[in-house]
């Protein structure tokens, strides 16, 4: 009977549906427990990755087992991503009275955010390989992994790095905006989405439409800015 038992549950966590199941569950948990209680280290990114992972570990799943089993969520992710130009379109408007603040913005906020990274790097003693690596790490994961093989870094630790600092700035980045008594909802989105890409517009839309729609213009004029000029700085000047 316990072998019965212990093959039933075999099938079932192996499953490609478990890993989907235990997604969109742990998330629903986590947006739940953070709604409840607004704590920024419950940030549901964070605390939902927490859950699949201890899930995983009891499981004794591989992460390749569990890639296969998600992979529609990767196929996803393009239109999800796409889907965040609906607020960017509902702002249009006033986007365009904005637009030499914004690029301003997106320059200054562009540089200190990349620049910051690799100092950082630097004054750890990390390698040329790592510091590359880390450059990318304000623009999505697609985006950023790309740039990191073009400039010589690492691709997948580049993904491990833009996780990092999506889930950082979006439980501090709200936090810091408000000590520094930043309160247009316009220059907090483009705050979030330029320094923390999809988790900061996630974090963003919560706070309003508005918010939410700078935050996705920040994250896309950011990517696009590091996959242009982030390569060609590079070779002029590393």
């Amino acid at each position: 009977m316990m072998l019965d038992w212990q093959g039933a549950a075999t099938a079932v966590t192996h499953h490609p549906l478990f890993g989907m199941g235990v997604t969109l569950a742990a998330y629903q948990l986590a947006m739940a427990l953070y709604e409840r209680t607004r704590l920024v280290f419950l940030q549901p990114v964070l605390l939902s990755m927490v859950m699949v992972v201890a899930v995983l570990l009891l499981c004794g799943l591989s992460y390749a087992q569990y890639r296969e089993g998600t992979e529609i969520f990767a196929t996803l992710l393009g239109p999800a991503t796409v889907a965040l130009a609906v607020p960017l379109f509902l702002n249009l408007r006033r986007i365009r009275q904005l637009l030499w603040p914004t690029l301003v913005t997106l320059v200054v906020g562009g540089v200190v955010a990349t620049a910051s990274g690799v100092w950082l790097g630097w004054c750890f003693g990390a390698d040329h390989e790592t510091l590359m690596t880390m450059a990318p790490k304000s623009a999505t994961s697609p985006i950023a992994m790309l740039v990191a093989d073009q400039i010589g870094g690492v691709p997948a630790l580049a993904a491990v790095f833009v996780l990092a600092t999506g889930v950082i700035g979006g439980i501090f980045g709200p936090g810091i905006l408000r000590l520094l008594k930043v309160e247009a909802p316009e220059a907090r989105g483009m705050a979030l989405g330029l320094t923390s890409h999809a988790v900061g517009t996630s974090v963003a839309l919560q706070e309003g439409e508005t918010c939410g729609g700078f935050a996705a213009l920040g994250m896309s004029l950011m990517g696009l800015a590091t996959a242009v000029f982030l390569p060609l700085a590079v070779s002029l000047f590393v």
